[in-house]
C-alpha cells in the first residue's frame, strides 16, 4: 500500500467521481481505476459503490477513508516536522468559528501575518463540531471553538467568556414574547442553538418555528429585518449590526466561552506558537 494510492482513495471519496478525481489529480482515468482495483484487491473488500453518476464509500471505505485521512495527513506532518525553521514559517492552518470575526480578530490576524511573511496562513470557517473533527484528524494546526471543550486529545490554549443576549429588530420598553418569536439558528450541532433549544424548553416553548442559516451575516440580516430573532454572544454586536435590539437572558443560559485550542501530540510548529502567543496577547 503506497501513499499515492491513498490519496487517489481519499480524493475520489471527496469528489464522488472517479473521472473528476483523475482530473483534479492529473492522472489519465484507467489509472485512478488501476489504483482503486488494487487497493480493493489487497484489502480484499469493495471500497466503493458504483452506480452511473459515480461512486459512494461502501461501510467499509468510510471506515477505511478515516485512516487513510489520518496517515496522509501524518506524513505531510512528518515532512513539515523536519523542515522546521528556525524561526515561524511554513503552512499554518487555523479554524474559526463565524462569531470570532466579529470581534477584533482580523485586525490581530493581520498584525500577525505582517509580522510573519513567511506564514503560509489558510482559514476555514466552519462549526464547533465541524472544526474539532477536522483538528483531530489533522486537517488544522488550531482552531477556535464555541462552548465546553472535554477532550484529553485537546489542549486549551487561551479561553475568553462572552454574554449570550436575545436578539431582536429592536429594544423596546417590554420584554418579546418567546412563544410567538421565529427564531434563526446556525444548523444542528451550534452551541448557541442548544442553549436557546434549552431556555425555550426551560419556559415550556419548543424550538418549532425556525430559520435555519448557515452564514452570521445572513442570520444577523434575518434579526436586523424583522424576520426573526436569535441568541447569539454580545460580541456580533459591531458595525451594520451594532443598532440591533437586546435583551438579557436567564442566569443559567447566560454565558458562553470561546477557545482556541490544538492537539496534544507531539510536534506544533513554531508557526502555530507564535499564533497562539498572538491569541494570548490580544484575546479574541
Amino acid at each position: 500500500m503506497e501513499l499515492t494510492d491513498l490519496k487517489v482513495f481519499a480524493v475520489i471519496a471527496e469528489e464522488g467521481s472517479i473521472s473528476r478525481a483523475a482530473e483534479r489529480l492529473g492522472y489519465v482515468q484507467s489509472n485512478v481505476t488501476a489504483r482503486i482495483r488494487k487497493l480493493e484487491s489487497e484489502l480484499g473488500v469493495p471500497l466503493f459503490h458504483r452506480h452511473p453518476k459515480g461512486v459512494v464509500l461502501t461501510e467499509k471505505g468510510g471506515a477505511f477513508r478515516d485512516y487513510a485521512l489520518t496517515i496522509l495527513n501524518l506524513s505531510e506532518e512528518a515532512v513539515r516536522a523536519v523542515r522546521e525553521t528556525d524561526y515561524p514559517s511554513g503552512p499554518l492552518a487555523i479554524g474559526v468559528v463565524e462569531t470570532v470575526n466579529c470581534r477584533n480578530f482580523m485586525n490581530a490576524l493581520a498584525d500577525f501575518q505582517a509580522r510573519y511573511p513567511g506564514v503560509s496562513l489558510s482559514i476555514t470557517t466552519g462549526t464547533s463540531a465541524d472544526l474539532l473533527a477536522k483538528l483531530l484528524n489533522h486537517q488544522l494546526d488550531g482552531t477556535f471553538v464555541t462552548g465546553e471543550i472535554d477532550s484529553s486529545k485537546l489542549v486549551i490554549e487561551h479561553t475568553a467568556k462572552d454574554e449570550l443576549r436575545l436578539l431582536t429588530r429592536t429594544t423596546g420598553e417590554t420584554y418579546p414574547e418567546l412563544a410567538h418569536k421565529k427564531w434563526a439558528v446556525f444548523p444542528k450541532g451550534c452551541p448557541f442553538r442548544a442553549v436557546l433549544e434549552a431556555w425555550l424548553r426551560s419556559e415550556g416553548i419548543p424550538l418549532a418555528n425556525m430559520l435555519e442559516v448557515s452564514s452570521l451575516e445572513t442570520l444577523l440580516s434575518c434579526v436586523r429585518s424583522g424576520l426573526a430573532a436569535t441568541l447569539l454572544p454580545q460580541s456580533v454586536l459591531s458595525g451594520e449590526f451594532e443598532e440591533l435590539g437586546s435583551y438579557q437572558v436567564p442566569e443559567a443560559f447566560r454565558y458562553t466561552t470561546t477557545s482556541f485550542v490544538r492537539r496534544n501530540d507531539g510536534f506544533s510548529s513554531k508557526a502555530c506558537a507564535a499564533f497562539v502567543e498572538m491569541v494570548k496577547v490580544n484575546g479574541l
